[in-house]
């Protein structure tokens, strides 16, 4: 199985602040803003009400409830109304998707996304807002195993056409799309060195546990990371992509690494690497 460590969601590039972490420790990814996206932060769902406030509050008001938005990783049904059959699915294209097909990314890779997160809460207003003086930190927030590697191309009208419970997601939508343009659909049900995990073959972890978090603790930066140490071979070159000229530290359990800027997906082959299966069970068992 290969390990694809996947940045997605708002950062001081896309949306221009972090994604929030809830004063309840939930972990609320933000989809980034897009001007060709086909639903608008209010069209997202959330506690049964809209996105868009959220956002608006967040950003200040520079990214209005009215903006669309780019909904991908799409991993919850509760975000829009879906149609029969909907799982979870995830798009790519240009010089990242290249990189993962060069990789050989495929049906039974695993897909962990993570992103930039910052602690936030709700004034006496009821206004969202960021807490003073936390940090932003990487951590993994969803997840998603192939099932199926969907070249959607620039025919978008036909891949709605064949799978309809699709036609919600951007990858699907517009007409500004290349041939590299491609879509990861979901497993019904998360396998892992040949055992089916209680999880889905997508979704979100429910909570921002102290397990998920990719920012090394003692870190200055967010882009320092604390790794397991398999992470790291004792026998050879560092194997995660866009890292293997990077400079590794290792302490006992744990790999260090400075995280590639601005790459999207770093994958890394686990395939022989027990302890891999051990902590992704871990990972999943404890969700």
């Amino acid at each position: 199985m290969k390990i694809v460590l996947s940045r997605k969601g708002f950062d001081s590039s896309n949306g221009g602040v972090p994604s929030p972490v809830l004063s309840d420790g939930t972990a609320l990814s933000l989809p980034i803003p897009a001007r060709e996206g086909p639903k608008r932060f209010r069209d997202v769902r959330w506690r049964g009400g809209s996105l868009g406030p959220l956002v608006e509050d967040l950003t200040g008001g520079r990214v209005p409830a009215e903006y669309r938005c780019h909904l991908d990783p799409d991993l919850q049904i509760s975000a829009l109304s879906r149609r029969p059959g909907w799982r979870p699915a995830f798009g790519q294209h240009r010089v990242a998707q290249r990189h993962l097909e060069g990789q050989g990314v495929g049906r039974g890779d695993l897909f962990l996304f993570f992103g930039l997160f910052r602690a936030a809460e709700q004034a006496s207003g009821g206004t969202w807002q960021f807490v003073r003086n936390a940090r932003s930190v990487h951590r993994l927030f969803g997840w998603l195993q192939v099932a199926e590697v969907v070249r959607v191309g620039a025919d978008t009208v036909g891949a709605r056409a064949v799978r309809p419970w699709l036609s919600d997601h951007p990858h699907v939508n517009g007409d500004s799309w290349t041939a590299t343009n491609t879509v990861y659909t979901a497993t019904r049900a998360l396998s892992i060195g040949g055992r089916e995990s209680r999880a889905r073959g997508g979704g979100i972890f429910s909570r921002a546990e102290r397990r998920l978090r990719l920012t090394a603790p003692e870190a200055r930066g967010c882009s320092y990371w604390r790794l397991p140490g398999w992470f790291l071979p004792s026998d050879g070159p560092p194997t995660l992509s866009y890292h293997g000229k990077k400079t590794w530290q290792r302490d006992g359990p744990w790999a260090y690494v400075e995280s590639a800027r601005p790459g999207q997906e770093f994958v890394f082959n686990a395939d022989g690497i027990p302890e891999a299966d051990a902590w992704l069970h871990a990972l999943f068992d404890g969700r």
